[in-house]
């Protein structure tokens, strides 16, 4: 049972969305996503994509996924935000995840970035652990801010 990884297609957004509702489901948030698979094709295979992403897959079935793009810091410029990252639970703790992650750090090699940074829910131990095994700095003292499109329309 070997995984492929490669980059993914528009052909894949539908396996994507899936993926990433089970994300959500697994993080208690399954009402909070709101993206549909037209606004995936639009806002990633346009004249200006805004994201990326890799997919892992078995015997061409597809069982996990990184999601990622690319952001700006003032302080020290370009680096690569892993939005989403997830295997399918049937093949967690497979060593598929530690291929998908290595292949966003080859990336991230490639493409000269400054850092790979992501966000993980503090209660998800797992994922932490993960973290930990590339030494990651996990910073508890920065909290994430956003407004949303309702609060947008509002202002």
């Amino acid at each position: 049972m070997e995984a492929k990884i490669r980059k993914g297609t528009k052909l894949d957004l539908p396996i994507i969305l899936d993926l990433i509702k089970e994300l959500a489901e697994l993080t208690h948030a399954l009402d909070k996503v709101s993206i549909t698979l037209e606004d995936l094709e639009n806002d990633g295979f346009g004249n200006n994509p805004s994201y990326w992403f890799l997919v892992a897959e078995i015997d061409s079935k597809i069982i996990g996924m990184a999601f990622y793009y690319i952001r700006y810091s003032t302080w020290e410029g370009k680096y690569l935000f892993l939005e989403d990252f997830v295997v399918t639970e049937t093949y967690r703790n497979k060593g598929i995840g530690t291929k998908l992650f290595g292949s966003i750090i080859k990336i991230a090699k490639q493409m000269n970035m400054n850092k790979v940074m992501w966000e993980v829910l503090s209660w998800n131990t797992s994922a932490i652990q993960f973290y930990k095994k590339y030494n990651a700095q996990l910073d508890d003292e920065w909290i994430s801010g956003k407004l949303s499109k309702k609060q947008l329309d509002k202002l």
